[in-house]
């Protein structure tokens, strides 16, 4: 038991929730809650019937996307994905995917933006709980548009796809290497890959949509 937890009388300058007031907050189960706590991401104590007690100012700090010590637990999935996704892109011109060659560079520097925002939402959306369904939004509004951008440059929808699946995956092996370094039991690592695999469905629906919109506009072209 940690000293955090071992410790009876709480600190008088936060308010104390429970353990389901605590959950439901963050939109995580119990078992990844008493994680983090545990690892001193939120202030938690016992009360002498035994029950936790969780710090209503540091889970506020979680959705906010900060820890109580500035290190929530998805706060390195950011820096990490987009380090494994630019290690992956400079391979050299040889080892570049044909949808990656097919994109000019002004049009990947216009991209880029897009792309670490979605990066950055992602980390955000394990973190926040409730405000999942406004995250989901904008997420499809970034898909979306990525999907106009890839229409502009001619990428057929099997490439297109097949540059999402490339950002999907990195995402998909940097959460996973997060999960092993901040050893996340098997239970909340399957939840982190539900969260992501939800997130990235909505993305790749926004993107096809896009296609859908410009053929549409295109059929109508043709019979005006």
């Amino acid at each position: 038991m940690s000293a955090r937890l071992a410790r009876q009388e709480p600190e008088v300058s936060t308010r104390w929730v429970t353990l389901g007031q605590a959950c439901k907050l963050l939109g995580v189960n119990e078992s990844t809650l008493r994680r983090w706590a545990d690892a001193g991401h939120v202030r938690a104590f016992r009360t002498p019937g035994g029950h936790r007690r969780f710090s209503e100012e540091d889970l506020h700090s979680l959705t906010a996307g900060q820890g109580p010590q500035g290190r929530p637990p998805y706060t390195n999935l950011t820096q990490l994905a987009l380090t494994r996704i630019r290690r992956r892109l400079q391979r050299g011109p040889g080892h570049a995917a044909p949808w990656y060659n097919r994109i000019s560079q002004n049009d990947r520097e216009r991209l880029r933006p897009l792309g670490r925002r979605l990066v950055g939402l992602v980390s955000e959306y394990l973190a926040k709980g409730s405000r999942r369904s406004r995250l989901i939004e904008e997420a499809r509004e970034i898909g979306h548009e990525y999907g106009e951008e890839l229409v502009k440059d001619k990428l057929s929808l099997p490439e297109a796809v097949e540059a999402f699946t490339f950002f999907r995956k990195s995402l998909d092996d940097t959460a996973m290497e997060l999960a092993q370094r901040t050893n996340l039991s098997a239970e909340e690592a399957v939840e982190v890959w539900e969260l992501l695999s939800g997130l990235a469905d909505q993305v790749l629906l926004a993107i096809m949509e896009a296609y859908s919109e410009e053929q549409g506009a295109a059929g109508l072209k043709r019979s005006s």
